[in-house]
């Protein structure tokens, strides 16, 4: 038994496990299902439907059976000192996918605003003018006052409010001071789980994820105003898809910290994690600060600049 946990200290082969094969069977369920459903028929969408909850339901069984599986495994005492520096790793380079991820949106956006826009408005050859899109077109972004046959909306943009404006016009600002708020509360949540204060973990972490919910909340008011007052749909132009995909992915990204930490809360009150071993919990604090700077960046370039 000595000898066996010597090689897994210096090379850790995990066992045969059929998980990965479901896992695998799930994604591929539900990207197809969920694509078909996207150009389906009127006689063939409840048929993509059901394949995509199909896969998101063997997608959920496989993931809470592999979580339960490590978390088992790690309680017996069999994740050697190795295989918890690869889960450290692991979730190191997970946030870094995601950095590039949002690097991608975030240089798009740059683009648009910075070089195709002005290009397509004629910079450098004001002769050009309007002539690559309609005659009517300036390059002005997400200008209200540029809407067109071609191109409706937005009345008005998501931009910072000025005083005066409607409370819905700060629900962005609102959004901002919550998510930053939350960084602290995750903090002290941690700090209470390092200094062994059960009670701190679970009080500050309930109210972690509490803010979560409300972010959530705020921001689906936020596009129901968007769509409803505002005209700002994907169907206005550049400025709508960019501002839908930024804010949307990052919304997604929320639902997905706020379940985690979810999920950390009821491991706390089932008595899990110890000051001595709670990467499951430190990792999903990880995420969650990567959450709210990453909105930072959105509050800027989107509703302000």
């Amino acid at each position: 038994m000595t000898d066996h946990h010597a090689g897994h200290e210096t090379y850790y082969v995990p066992h045969d496990s059929k998980l990965p094969v479901w896992l695998a069977l799930g994604l591929i369920m539900f990207m197809y299902g969920f694509g078909s459903s996207l150009n389906a028929s009127a006689d063939g969408g409840d048929a993509s439907s059901l394949l995509t909850w199909a896969g998101f339901g063997i997608i959920g069984v496989v993931l809470y059976v592999w979580f339960s599986t490590v978390i088992k495994e790690n309680h017996a005492g069999l994740a050697s000192a190795q295989l918890k520096r690869s889960y450290v790793w692991g979730m190191g380079w997970f946030i870094f996918s995601e950095v590039m991820f949002f690097a991608a949106f975030f240089g798009a956006l740059y683009y648009v605003r910075n070089f195709a826009v002005p290009w397509l408005g004629g910079e450098g050859d004001k002769g050009m003018a309007g002539q690559y899109l309609w005659p009517s077109f300036s390059p002005e972004w997400a200008s209200g006052t540029n809407p067109s046959e071609y191109r409706p909306g937005p009345a008005e943009t998501m931009a910072a409010p000025a005083l005066g404006s409607s409370w819905l016009s700060y629900l962005p600002f609102w959004n901002t001071a919550i998510l930053l708020f939350s960084s602290f509360t995750i903090h002290w949540a941690h700090t209470g789980l390092k200094a062994g204060k059960r009670a701190m973990l679970t009080g500050w972490l309930a109210f972690t994820v509490l803010l979560g919910i409300i972010f959530l909340f705020l921001q689906v008011e936020e596009y129901i105003h968007a769509y409803e007052a505002l005209g700002l749909t994907l169907e206005s132009g550049i400025y709508g898809s960019t501002f839908f995909i930024l804010t949307g992915f990052h919304g997604f990204h929320v639902t997905l910290g706020t379940f985690m930490l979810l999920m950390c809360l009821v491991r706390v009150l089932r008595g899990h994690f110890s000051p001595e071993d709670h990467f499951g919990f430190e990792a999903c604090s990880w995420y969650w600060h990567f959450v709210d700077v990453v909105w930072m960046g959105l509050f800027i370039f989107v509703y302000i600049f």
